[in-house]
């Protein structure tokens, strides 16, 4: 299947310069949207994840179905005062910012299997805070997986130490 077809380009979004990737349109197609789901679930299953990882908001609507799927759990991350119960932290920064991610201490296991999933891996900023918290708790990350891959913006370049998968690169 041709992802691309299902991505809009929005120019200028959230602010001026920024080239937005638009995947509303992918997950209001069910076909499309089942299929990058089957590809992904497809992909954790092979690296034996025992958790799906996935930060907000758009790392929901990826992880979550993934996690539904392998009938295995899924764990946000959320910004920082959003989780009710103790948390770790770490900051980041974005292509357009500075944030501080949480998640809750008890939601990773020592030794369980993870894999991170997100719509999008541009600076790896976002990506990075995620390992960060995951390892901390005693995580392993197994994987990692988007939807798009901006390549120019050499977020792999900070990812080098984990196996990444993407369905498509822009």
């Amino acid at each position: 299947m041709n992802y691309r077809d299902y991505i809009a380009i929005v120019k200028d979004f959230p602010k001026e310069g920024i080239v937005f990737k638009d995947i509303t349109p992918l997950l209001q197609d069910g076909p499309a949207y089942q299929s990058a789901i089957e590809e992904f679930t497809n992909y954790a299953n092979r690296l034996h994840a025992d958790v799906i990882v996935g930060p907000e908001a758009r790392g929901f609507v990826v992880g979550c179905p993934i996690a539904t799927s392998l009938k295995i759990g899924f764990v946000p991350v959320r910004k920082k005062g959003k989780l009710p119960r103790e948390t770790v932290e770490a900051t980041y920064g974005k292509e357009y910012g500075e944030d501080v991610l949480c998640l809750h201490r008890d939601a990773i296991k020592p030794g369980q299997k993870v894999v991170i999933a997100d719509d999008l891996l541009a600076t790896g900023g976002t990506i990075s805070a995620t390992i960060e918290l995951v390892e901390k708790l005693g995580g392993i990350v197994v994987g990692l997986c988007f939807l798009i891959e901006l390549t120019d913006l050499n977020g792999r370049e900070k990812l080098q130490n984990y196996e990444i998968f993407t369905l498509m690169e822009n």
